[in-house]
Formats: structure tokens, sequence, C-alpha cells
């Protein structure tokens, strides 16, 4: 509950500065791969940033994807320069590595920095200028947020993914160890080549994984930035709901086992802990032995991860004001399924045990390591 407050107090501290009026040269780089719901609006949404020196560019593998035809669309019509880039199907690393470092390759040398965003998110107006600001000081090696999933469905398997991603938004904080998100890290181009990411890219499967593996094998801090949580609309049933929540949790474990580790022995912790606190109150109260402490040990940690919840739907209806209506109508999502949320989790620790492959956008991967990328079937 601690974390969550500060985490809170955090966020309304980031919220009342001000990013000031510096405004490196900037590409947004977007990697594409088939239709979403309500993608257009959220490409469009890359096109309105209040930020005067920036240009996109929207990458995919093959102009015969679903979504080129709307990809090209908004880039005809947008305000900004905004360029379309074909980058050919990748071999032995993933498909948004590959294009991502296609599309690096083909910049001019006077982009100073590079912001990274996905087409499934809906950044504000103020997002890039907020998310940028953090580079002004030279010490910071990168600035990132994360995704803010609202369910745009009625069904259990959304409203437990919009839970689940939720724990992890208050896992960065002001001074953790703080990892990058993909949908939202921005970093000099200095600082990119002088890491050297594209050397951690090379048979990669997670851009953001391996960019925060150089900037921690460089010693450069990663500023979580709250204020651009990205909101990011889903709508999926039990079968996405497992193949996204098992591929976040493998790919952690073959790119930060430190991370994967203690994340599986606090859940598995807090997973036993109601069975068997359980267990002992029903034994006891059937042996008219006091059960009232035990009880209370019990359900003192639900009670935790209830409030937790609550703190994380607070501090996300004061950055996102033009959701705060819709994320305040579905509280009871963050607060009551948080508290089972681990057991989804435990779910995935047991999987990333049992096997080494994920299905991403279409592509079977086996994930051998680091730096060892099998890419088995599209």
């Amino acid at each position: 509950m601690w974390h969550g407050l500060r985490w809170l107090a955090y966020a309304r501290r980031r919220m009342r500065g001000d990013p000031g009026f510096n405004a490196p040269r900037a590409a947004v780089l977007c990697p594409c791969k088939g239709i979403e719901p309500e993608m257009e609006r959220n490409l469009v949404a890359l096109t309105e940033f209040d930020y005067r020196n920036y240009e996109i560019f929207f990458v995919l593998a093959s102009a015969a994807d679903s979504a080129y035809s709307t990809v090209k669309r908004v880039a005809e019509h947008s305000k900004v320069p905004a360029h379309v880039i074909i980058a050919d199907r990748p071999e032995e690393c993933g498909e948004k590595v590959h294009n991502l470092r296609v599309a690096i390759e083909q910049l001019p040398e006077d982009f100073e920095v590079l912001v990274f965003a996905d087409s499934d998110g809906r950044p504000g107006r103020y997002w890039l200028r907020r998310l940028v600001a953090p580079l002004n000081d030279k010490h910071v090696g990168a600035a990132t947020t994360m995704r803010w999933l609202i369910p745009n469905g009625h069904n259990l398997a959304t409203a437990l993914l919009a839970a689940w991603n939720a724990s992890i938004v208050t896992m960065l904080s002001e001074k953790g160890k703080n990892f990058c998100w993909g949908g939202g890290t921005a970093i000099r181009r200095s600082v990119f080549d002088e890491i050297r990411v594209f050397e951690e890219w090379y048979h990669s499967v997670s851009d953001d994984f391996s960019m925060t593996r150089a900037l921690q094998r460089a010693g450069r801090s990663i500023v979580f930035v709250p204020e651009c949580l990205t909101p990011t609309y889903v709508n999926v049933d039990f079968r996405d709901l497992l193949e996204f929540t098992n591929r976040q949790i493998l790919i952690t474990k073959v790119y930060s086992k430190k991370t994967w580790a203690s994340g599986a022995a606090a859940h598995v912790l807090y997973c036993l802990t109601l069975p068997l606190g359980l267990g002992v109150t029903v034994s006891n109260l059937l042996a008219t032995l006091p059960a009232f402490h035990l009880a209370l040990l019990t359900f003192v940690p639900m009670l935790l991860a209830a409030i937790r919840g609550g703190l994380r739907v607070a501090g996300a209806t004061e950055v996102l004001q033009t959701s705060r209506a819709q994320i305040a109508g579905q509280a009871w999502i963050y607060v009551v399924l948080g508290i089972f949320v681990p057991y989804l989790f435990l779910v995935n620790f047991v999987m990333s045990l049992l096997t080494r492959k994920v299905r991403w956008r279409g592509i079977t991967y086996e994930l051998i390591s680091p730096q060892q990328t099998r890419i088995l079937g599209y």
C-alpha cells in the first residue's frame, strides 16, 4: 500500500510540472501490423501532438498487410510530415524489432530524439512534449511510460486483462529499477548509438527489454513519466488473454531472469496465502479454537491488493482526463479483480516454465536466449 501511495504522489507531482519549451527534432516510430479496433483514430492521434518539430514513420513488413491502406491514408492526411516504410520479412528476430531497425537505418542524421509508439495506443495531445522533456537532463538515458488498458468489451477476459496490466503500471516508479515500454519510450539518438541498442536488437524479439538491457549495461537511468500513460482500448476473449499474458511473462523470463524470479516468488506466496489460510481458519472453527487472527492474516493481503487497485485508478483518472469517466465507471475491475489477478500471473509463470514458444501478431517464435530467436512459422 505504501508503494501505491508513493506512486500516486509521484504521478501528481509530475502532472503539476511544466515540460518546458525545448523541442529537439524527434522521429516518432510506429510499427504496424494488421487491423486493430479503432486503429485509424489511434494513428491520427500521433499526428496531432502539440510539438513543433517532429515527423512520423509508420513501418510495416509488407505493403500487402491489411493495415497498409489505413496507414497510407493517415500519412497522406497528416498535418505533420508522415512516412510509410516497408521493411520486408525479418530473419532470426522479431518482426517489430526488424521494422524498427530498418526505419532507424533510413532516418536522416538531423533527428536528435527517437520516440517509440504502438498502433493500439491513443496518446494525448501533450504526450510527446512530456515524454521528451526528461531528456533535457543529459544524465537521463531514456524516458518511458506505460499503457493503461480500458475495456471496450463487457466480458470477463477483457476485464481480467485490464486488471492484469494495471499491476504492471505500478512496477514503474520514481526511483525504482524501471524498464522501457515499446509503446512509449523516448531516447536521444546519440545515447541510442552510444549504448549500442542495435547490437541488442540483433536476433531479439523484444525491442523494449533489449533496449532496457543496453541502458542497464551502460549504467544509464530510465525515467518513468506517468503523465504520459497511454490509453489503450481492448476487447479480448480468453484465448487472446492467455496468449498476451503468457507472452509477456515468457519474454520477461528470457530477458530479465531476476525480475521473473522475484515476481514468481511474490505471486506464489500470495496465491498460497488464501487457500492455506482458509483451510487453517476453517479447521480451527470446526475445532472450536480461536480463528479470528488467522482469518485476519488470510484476508489482509487481499484487502491491501484492493487498496492498491484503488490507488492505481485514482492516478489513472487524474492523468487520463479524456477517459476519466470511463475509467471511473470501471473502477471495480481494477479493485475487485485485482485481488484475483495474481492467480492469472501464477498460470503465466507456470506456462513460462513449460515452453519457450510465443505467438505474436500471427508469427510463432521460439525464444532461445536474449540474443537468439527462431522464427517457427507465419
